[in-house]
């Protein structure tokens, strides 16, 4: 027989939370990378403090010259190096400021690997001006045709735009089909590199020429220029300034003997070289150049020198396109089902960027050397970050529209470069100054002894609730343990799909949920006995005291909530972690309250023991109902 209208069926809302179980614990055990035993796949991801984990320390400068970082550069990377950590989710990192250059890394998990996080991921666009070997070996020059450009065909769609293809496993740049032929705006044409002064008559060159572009020298880098003089000597330092091409030691073979002291130098003394010294002096190889200190070629006003593979080297332009003209980027599958980097550009940086490429469409003061055109007779413009080449393709169209970084790219690599220049690059550069694995034993004792308080608690209130509301507190035993059940499940799935990691701090935010949690019962519970006393049955009390108090249990959840959302967007570490742990829990409770808690009650309203008082745990409310129900003159009665 169906129910009369407007009564409600507790057995389909107990159906739909018996459904939102089979569906969690399918994922818990199924989905979402489990694997491994049945036990395995129930535990959740643990926190630093829990299993121990990796902590690394970063040492900050602001560039060469070792000047320690100001207060907002250090708190700005700061803040972007947990952007960069928590990229797929809460992941419990730590990221502090210590002192007044490092910046400490805490991350759950042994051997995890942090060296991208620190990176400052400063992306540049340099039109490749010459090409020079980069063995650091007496060979000669590469010829005129180029060796670290391939085949480069243009697209096979019918778009404008081209499709670079640089050599077969280096990296390329493809402009997105939205790109096409620009217009004849003027650009600004590049200044073709002018070779260093010859070798002064003095044989003391205490202030060496730079290239065409470099500003004023610091006097800190003017100070170790001359101290790497001293190092190779006055005769090498001279022939080296006096260089205008790279030297051709099949030419003249004394020359290898002459720059041999360059090859000794150690790539923070490579650094503070000009860039024409760099390129032009054969003994400075690749080797030296990757491994320079970072920020070493991020002024974007000079011409600078970097390598691609670690065989060839380049001079490169002055940057005409910076990282901050990029908006977005993020990691996609090509029409090839290849990961590549789709970069968007703001307005300004758009226009920047079909300028250079019709520069280097156009050659434009004849600026780009034959060592450093393409296949077709056209400009490269290469893709820097920090210092390496990521790649350096052949432009062959003015392109107006957004483009890609391409290359033999995984998804973890692509998404990790996409993450760097999303978030910004840093405004300070960072070496690496200590990493090492941190154990857990303080934090497996300190959980232990919480989960023993926690369970201590629990039981009492457990005992407390059964004495007090006898049969009532088995809905608050049992709405505890399938709260608990909940929460454990959204913990593992949560775990594997953002990250959520669970630390002491999250541990107290469930605990803390619990007291929340037995404030909804006490609500309920009472309005149910205030409604028997004011004279109606058990059964149509139990709707109506849901109806007052499903409002007041709304409101205190509600407050809850707002105040775990309010912490966790202020918070930083633990703290923002005991917010989301807060938060998952308040929620989960109110699902519970609305498909288990009220059901119950309607099921247990409909049996004899709910109108027991000793049974049901109403106690003195029943009996006070009886005795207003009694009639007032029972002699009327009987007459």
């Amino acid at each position: 027989m169906a129910p009369p209208q407007g009564q409600m069926r507790p057995g389909r809302q107990l159906a739909v939370l018996g459904f939102i179980f089979v569906v969690l614990y399918l994922l818990v055990f199924f989905a979402g990378g489990a694997s491994g035993s049945w036990k395995d796949r129930l535990e959740p991801r643990l926190g630093l403090d829990l299993i121990g984990g990796t902590r690394v320390t970063l040492e900050a400068t602001n560039s060469v010259d070792g000047k320690p970082p100001t207060a907002d550069n250090l708190e700005e990377a700061r803040q972007i190096i947990e952007s960069r950590v928590n990229a797929f989710g809460v992941a419990e990192a730590e990221v502090v400021t210590e002192g007044n250059r490092n910046i400490v890394i805490s991350l759950p998990g042994e051997n995890r690997n942090l060296d991208d996080v620190g990176e400052a991921a400063e992306l540049r666009f340099r039109k490749v001006l010459k090409a020079a070997d980069g063995s650091g070996a007496a060979a000669a020059p590469p010829a005129a045709t180029p060796t670290p450009s391939g085949a480069a065909s243009p697209a096979p769609s019918g778009s404008a735009a081209p499709t670079v293809t640089p050599s077969a496993n280096a990296p390329k740049a493809t402009a997105s089909p939205s790109g096409g032929q620009g217009g004849m705006a003027p650009a600004s044409p590049s200044v073709a590199p002018t070779p260093s002064a010859s070798a002064p008559a003095s044989p003391s060159a205490a202030a060496p020429t730079p290239s065409a572009s470099a500003e004023p020298v610091p006097a800190s880098i003017e100070e170790q220029r001359k101290a790497v003089e001293q190092k190779v000597g006055a005769a090498a330092w001279q022939a080296a300034n006096g260089l205008q091409a790279p030297a051709d030691l099949t030419a003249d073979p004394s020359l290898a003997d002459k720059f041999k002291p360059f090859g000794t130098l150690s790539p923070q003394e490579v650094a503070v070289l000009p860039a024409q010294m760099q390129f032009n002096v054969p003994t400075i190889g690749c080797a030296q150049l990757d491994q320079r200190p970072p920020a070493s070629i991020s002024d974007p006003k000079q011409q600078v020198v970097s390598c691609e593979d670690g065989a060839s080297k380049y001079l490169l332009d002055q940057a005409k396109v910076l990282g901050t003209d990029v908006s977005d980027a993020d990691a996609v599958l090509d029409q090839t089902n290849s990961w590549v980097v789709s970069l968007d550009f703001t307005g300004d940086g758009q226009g920047k960027w079909t300028a250079l490429t019709r520069e280097a469409f156009n050659n434009e003061g004849q600026a780009c050397d034959a060592t450093a055109l393409g296949q077709d007779g056209k400009c490269r413009v290469a893709v820097v970050l920090d210092n390496e080449i990521v790649s350096s393709p052949e432009i062959q169209g003015v392109l107006t529209g957004n483009s890609q970084i391409t290359g033999n790219f995984t998804q973890k690599d692509a998404s990790a470069l996409a993450g760097q220049l999303r978030y910004g690059a840093l405004p300070v550069t960072f070496e690496q100054q200590e990493a090492q694995n941190v154990t857990a034993t303080l934090g497996a004792s300190h959980l232990r002894a919480g989960l023993l308080a926690a369970g201590i608690g629990m039981l009492l209130v457990i005992i407390y609730a059964f004495f007090y509301y006898r049969l009532l507190g088995s809905v608050i035993f049992l709405s505890l343990i399938l709260s608990a059940l909940l929460v454990f499940g959204a913990l593992v799935v949560l775990g594997r799909q953002i990250g959520f990691t669970l630390t002491l701090a999250g541990i107290a935010g469930m605990i803390v949920s619990l007291g929340v949690a037995a404030d909804s019962f006490v609500i309920y519970f009472e309005r149910l006995k205030d409604e028997i006393r004011e004279g109606r049955s058990p059964r149509s009390a139990v709707p109506r005291a849901w109806i007052r108090a499903r409002r007041t249990i709304i409101s205190a959840n509600a407050i809850t909530l707002l105040s775990a959302v309010v912490l966790y967007v202020v918070s930083v570490g633990t703290v923002k972690g005991f917010a989301f742990a807060l938060g998952l829990a308040t929620v989960l409770d109110l699902v519970v309250v609305f498909l288990f808690r009220h059901p119950i009650m309607t099921m247990f309203a409909r049996t004899r023991a709910f109108l027991s008082p000793r049974v049901s745990g109403l106690g003195r409310a029943l009996p006070a109902r009886t005795q207003q129900t009694q009639p007032r003159n029972p002699r009327a009665k009987e007459a």
